[in-house]
């Protein structure tokens, strides 16, 4: 059966991960490519096949044809742009994070819900195949009972897009916490399987580029965005934090700037039968009891790849998989509550 989507933001999440994945699918029509910037939807259509370019979204939703749209655009957009495809009757894959803060997110779960329409979250880790391994060796077992996490997702100096849409929290709503750190606490949740929320407390900071003019980077995400003479620069490059759940603890740091030279990306998962290394999109070392230790090897697919098109799936039969919105909102609390207790300095109960 033929699925006709269409593409609404035309940047690099779409040319780096979704765009390329939905172009290896069978059945997979693009008749919209969508960008405030015409050049960019052009570009989709010239080397991935889309119909028509467009710079009005609205277009697409008003065309019957268009079964369901991925909202690939910053940050701030994806509330209006959801909420409006929802209310048009469109199925909605929505890049992560939901939206700029979790009042907004339960806002469209509740609009999908109204309307009857699948909206699923861009948390493309839980496809990833070493983190599929460690939650169903969790689920047997294999690790007895989980009582701590840690996970570092630090960088040496790469702000991305300094002084544009990225460091301007109000179209962001925040800073690495975010951007890195939502794929790193949802796949922890997703693993834990069902955690609830206790406390939270955190501490975020801003001091790696208050003067953007001077700041030094060895790589920069995004950079063609970067602002550096009028731009804002005010979320954060650095955040630490402890969580409570009522299954584990979790500690983490995340950098998306440091003056420590060294890239930290992994996460450890802590049980009393054995513990797990996952190194950050990548393989995983199982550390037994008995001292010995596995790394399994094996082959790592596409996990934008499974993501869209376990999505695109579930459209056809009202499936809610690991992506839907109702398995991602807890992830949107936890980032409202990390960056409430930051501001506040104090610990927050939920």
């Amino acid at each position: 059966m033929q699925k006709t989507i269409a593409i609404i933001g035309c940047g690099r999440i779409a040319n780096f991960a979704h765009l390329p994945a939905l172009s290896k699918m069978e059945n997979v029509r693009i008749k919209y490519a969508c960008d405030l910037l015409i050049e960019k939807a052009n570009a989709v259509v010239e080397k991935y096949g889309a119909e028509q370019a467009i710079t009005d979204y609205k277009i697409a939703l008003d065309d019957p044809e268009v079964q369901t749209v991925f909202v690939l655009t910053p940050n701030y957009a994806h509330y209006v742009i959801t909420m409006d495809a929802l209310r048009a009757g469109k199925n909605v894959m929505c890049e992560k994070p939901i939206t700029v803060n979790y009042a907004l997110s339960k806002e469209m779960a509740d609009e999908a819900e109204k309307q009857g329409k699948l909206l699923n979250i861009g948390v493309c880790n839980r496809f990833q195949e070493s983190v599929c391994r460690i939650a169903e060796m969790n689920k047997r077992g294999e690790l007895g009972n989980i009582y701590h996490v840690y996970c570092s997702f630090r960088a040496h100096r790469s702000i991305p897009g300094l002084g544009g849409s990225f460091t301007n929290k109000a179209e962001s709503g925040g800073g690495v916490l975010i951007d890195w750190g939502v794929h790193y606490l949802d796949l922890i949740l997703y693993i834990l399987g069902g955690a609830e929320l206790k406390t939270v407390s955190a501490n975020t900071y801003c001091e790696m580029a208050k003067d953007m003019k001077a700041y030094k980077y060895t790589g920069m995400w995004a950079e063609e965005t970067k602002n550096l003479e009028t731009g804002v620069n005010d979320v954060d490059d650095f955040v630490t934090g402890f969580i409570r759940t009522d299954k584990a603890s979790i500690s983490f740091n995340g950098a998306w700037a440091q003056n420590i030279a060294k890239k930290d990306t992994y996460i450890d998962f802590l049980g009393d039968k054995g513990g797990v290394r996952l190194d950050y999109c990548g393989h995983f070392s199982f550390f037994k009891d008995d001292l010995t230790e596995e790394r399994p090897e094996f082959d790592i697919p596409d996990m934008y790849y499974r993501e869209d098109s376990d999505f695109l799936d579930a459209c056809e039969t009202g499936r809610r998989n690991r992506s839907h919105i109702s398995n991602v909102l807890e992830s949107a609390k936890l980032l409202d509550a990390i960056y409430q207790s930051a501001e506040e300095k104090r610990e927050i109960t939920f």
